[in-house]
Order: structure tokens, then sequence, then C-alpha cells
């Protein structure tokens, strides 16, 4: 889908250009108020010698890198479940993206913004752009637990939540109300 103001008005905007140019995330742990854009584009490879890739540039927050060759077409987030839980959800998602683990939590790709109006369950935490809180060893990333056989990253956001609604006995709440 395409939209045009008309002959010769200027570029044909497709609607994924559209979405992206509204979508802009904070930096992660920028305190400046800069902006970025949703992150669309292929996954950012550390190269030999370099730092980690997508790591925040301030505070000691890290990022989640992404395996070469993946694309981001919609950025992308983590939500991070209890380790325990990780397992058990697995088998209830339709399709599973890239997940990471480490001693205390199963990490899962989503695409950016999957907070929105939706209130993730209390044993779920959702790290905007993927950046880690601070973990017990610092030096180390969750290591790479599941890799899905294509280029997108994502775990769909509604069945992750709705699966992680049932293995946690919580009832699903939207955070809108629906209106007829």
């Amino acid at each position: 889908m395409a939209v045009s103001g008309g002959s010769g008005s200027g570029p044909v905007l497709s609607l994924d250009t559209l979405v992206r140019l509204g979508r802009e995330t904070r930096t992660p742990g920028a305190s400046d108020g800069r902006v970025r854009p949703g992150g669309a584009g292929p996954a950012e490879e550390a190269g030999p010698g370099d730092p980690p890739a997508r790591t925040a540039p301030s505070g000691g927050a890290r990022r989640l890198p992404l395996p070469a060759g993946m694309t981001l077409p919609l950025g992308f987030d983590a939500v991070a479940v209890p380790a325990h839980l990780g397992p058990s959800l697995m088998p209830r998602l339709p399709r599973v993206g890239c997940v990471y683990a480490d001693e205390t939590h199963w990490w899962w790709i989503v695409p950016a913004d999957s907070d929105y109006a939706l209130r993730w369950p209390d044993a779920a935490h959702y790290a905007t752009g993927a950046v880690l809180p601070d973990a017990p060893h610092p030096d180390r990333l969750p290591t790479l637990v599941h890799r899905p056989s294509g280029t997108v990253p994502y775990t769909p956001p509604i069945p992750l939540y709705l699966a992680l609604c049932r293995v946690t006995g919580t009832t699903p709440v939207w955070s809108r109300p629906v209106s007829a």
C-alpha cells in the first residue's frame, strides 16, 4: 500500500515507512532526551575486536545482541520471565523467535512497543530496547537458547502474553476497555 499526495507532489510513502516515521523510542541510557528511530533494518553485529553489539552507551546497561542476519522491521524490545517458567512457555507458543537465558531469566525478543495498551503480568519484566537491568554478573550476557529458522527474531507478543498469564495463573488484563 502506498500513499501519495497527488500527481508529482513528492515521494510515495508506503505504510511501512509511515509506521516507522511515527515510531520513536528513547535511546537506552540517554539522559538528554534524544530519540532514535524504531530500529528497522538488519541487526548490528560486532566485528573482531569491536565492543559487544548493541550495548547501551552509559551506566553499565547492556543490550541483548541479536544474531547476524536478523532483520528488524519493527524495532525490538524484550520480555523477561523467571527462568523456571521459560521451558513451560516454549510449547505453548505458535512461533518462537530469539530467546536468551541466564540463571535467573529467559528473555523473549518481541517487536518494539509490545507493551502499548498491555499490562504484562507481574512475573514479567518488559525491557524497552532489550536493555537488560542490572544483573548479578554484569560481565556476562544471557545465552541465545533458541534462534528461529527465518530472519525475523520476534516471538508474537499476544500469544506470549497469554501463555505467560496461563502459566502464572494470572487473569489477562487489557488496559483499555472494549467499547461497542
